[in-house]
């Protein structure tokens, strides 16, 4: 993240695009004699009006972060959240993985409150919050959980135009993520198929993706 490694790394790369090109393709025929709906993620995301609470395994900093990055930067990439119509897959941190992440890197020995950790998390920067939000999605390909379990060791390049991996596990019935930080724990899924009969879905994930490697 010789000759025969660079040939083997063009077959792979080769290979992690056409399987990629399948998981875009495949659900939507599945799915053509029932057209797929157009409710965007950021509905989703928005739907919860509690804001921040002490519910760990809900999204209200993620929402909090999208919105935040829209407000700075109405053109930003992450707009393609709020736009139903575009097919994507996203990987979404629950609040206890944003609480998780402030805790690492603060270095802090007590987990932090969901306001809290939403404000370490907005004083990294619109920039950075931006990019780690792009990390999550995965533009164009529709990838339900039945998908993403056939698929171990599938590269998938994020809008922030890094990749992630899929792991699958546990006999072939759990799914983490790979990301480029090779020190934390890989996120595991831990919901899925989340906004299912639509364009865009979603799988929760446990931890923060991280497109670094940081110490």
């Amino acid at each position: 993240m010789r000759i025969t490694r660079v040939g083997a790394r063009a077959v792979a790369v080769a290979t992690a695009a056409v399987v990629a090109t399948a998981l875009s393709a495949a659900p939507a025929a599945a799915h053509s004699k029932k057209p797929l709906g157009t409710k965007s993620l950021a509905a989703v995301l928005t739907a919860d009006k509690s804001g921040f609470d002490h519910n760990g395994h809900d999204y209200d900093i993620l929402a909090a972060a999208v919105q935040a990055v829209l407000k700075a930067k109405p053109s930003s990439p992450v707009k393609v959240l709020t736009d139903g119509k575009t097919p994507l897959t996203a990987f979404l941190p629950n609040d206890r993985a944003f609480q998780l992440l402030v805790q690492d890197i603060t270095k802090s020995k007590k987990l932090p409150g969901e306001k809290k950790a939403f404000t370490a998390v907005a004083g990294l920067g619109i920039d950075t919050v931006e990019s780690v939000l792009l990390y999550h999605v995965v533009p164009g390909a529709r990838i339900p959980a039945k998908t993403a379990l056939k698929s171990d060791n599938v590269k998938l390049k994020t809008a922030a135009g890094s990749p992630i991996k899929v792991n699958v596990y546990g006999h072939g019935k759990k799914i983490s993520i790979i990301d480029l930080d090779f020190s934390d724990r890989n996120a595991r899924v831990i919901r899925v198929d989340i906004n299912g009969k639509n364009r865009q879905i979603a799988h929760g994930v446990d931890r923060v993706l991280r497109p670094i490697n940081l110490p």
